[in-house]
């Protein structure tokens, strides 16, 4: 890449995520989708981020479909340069705006996948099973286990919103936990009893246990890994997937999937689609309908599976 090239998107990564208030896993998207778009223009003969054009930007596009990109994929890369070419020209980086033009195929969107509420109870109670049967040392790690997954599908958090909670966030009184979302948009959220028995179990023995033997330093953070510091995303990801794996049924099994279930059950239960939304963090009602398909889709299949003249 260009030194010219580069220093342009380090700049709009700055923008993204000092001004806008991008996560760091959304600016490194960002940069990897103008990576390729600066070695792409740079094939062409462009070396400068304010020489791209519109005819560049849909050859970019149109070589991403020809190599078999995922419509998802084609659109993420059009909004990625969309939002570069503005920035340059809002800065004065360039004369024009070439991407204000550019359109890509939206992307389908499959449904998300739901567990459903039996299969939810047979997780939740295998887990106290297992905390139950657990060797003293391994108890810890169950009781923590036991409440991760009970605070995900309680308040359908993202998975980077739940590892990064501390202590002091949870209201066991008032059964709410105060979340920083995306863009550093904050939310308070509510729990239910059997969420708040697992936690009082975790803090009462669980968490103190885990600190006293670790070897990280004391830390604040609610959830703890088994050397003492902040439990990671990716240690929620395998715990999920493979309580998941045991489950039947297909589709993503990671702890998004414990968010689309929390959300779509809530719907099926009567919720309001703007009380669901303020619960989920979503910026757009458009983002929250997905679950309204869901819950249809899922009454849909009842029909056809139970009705006699389906």
């Amino acid at each position: 890449m260009s030194a010219g090239f580069d220093a342009a998107i380090e700049r709009y990564a700055i923008y993204l995520r000092v001004e806008r208030g991008f996560s760091p896993n959304t600016e490194r998207a960002y940069r990897r989708d103008l990576g390729a778009l600066a070695g792409f223009a740079e094939s062409r003969g462009i070396t400068e981020a304010n020489a791209i054009d519109l005819e560049l930007l849909r050859d970019w596009l149109w070589e991403g479909t020809e190599a078999g990109l995922a419509r998802a994929s084609i659109a993420r890369h059009a909004a990625s340069a969309r939002g570069f070419t503005a920035w340059l020209a809002r800065t004065g980086e360039a004369e024009h705006d070439p991407g204000i033009r550019l359109r890509a195929p939206k992307p389908g969107r499959a449904l998300p996948r739901v567990v459903a509420e039996t299969q939810m109870s047979e997780i939740l109670g295998g887990l106290a099973a297992r905390a139950a049967a657990a060797a003293p040392e391994e108890r810890p790690q169950a009781l923590r286990d036991i409440a991760v997954i009970e605070l995900l599908y309680a308040s359908a958090l993202r998975v980077s919103e739940l590892v990064g909670l501390d202590v002091e966030a949870i209201d066991m009184d008032r059964l709410t936990v105060r979340v920083v979302g995306k863009g550093g948009k904050e939310r308070v959220v509510p729990f239910g009893v059997p969420a708040l028995s697992a936690l009082s179990d975790y803090l009462r023995t669980g968490r103190p246990a885990l600190l006293r033997h670790g070897a990280a330093a004391p830390t604040t953070a609610l959830f703890l890994g088994a050397r003492g510091g902040r439990l990671g995303t990716r240690a929620v990801y395998s715990l999920v997937a493979r309580l998941l794996a045991e489950m039947p049924g297909g589709g993503p099994s990671g702890p998004h999937a414990l968010r689309h279930t929390a959300a779509t059950h809530l719907l099926d239960g009567g919720a309001d689609l703007r009380a669901v939304q303020e619960l989920l963090g979503h910026a757009s009602l458009g983002t929250t309908q997905i679950y309204t398909h869901v819950s249809t889709e899922r009454l849909k299949e009842s029909y056809r599976t139970a009705h006699p003249r389906a």
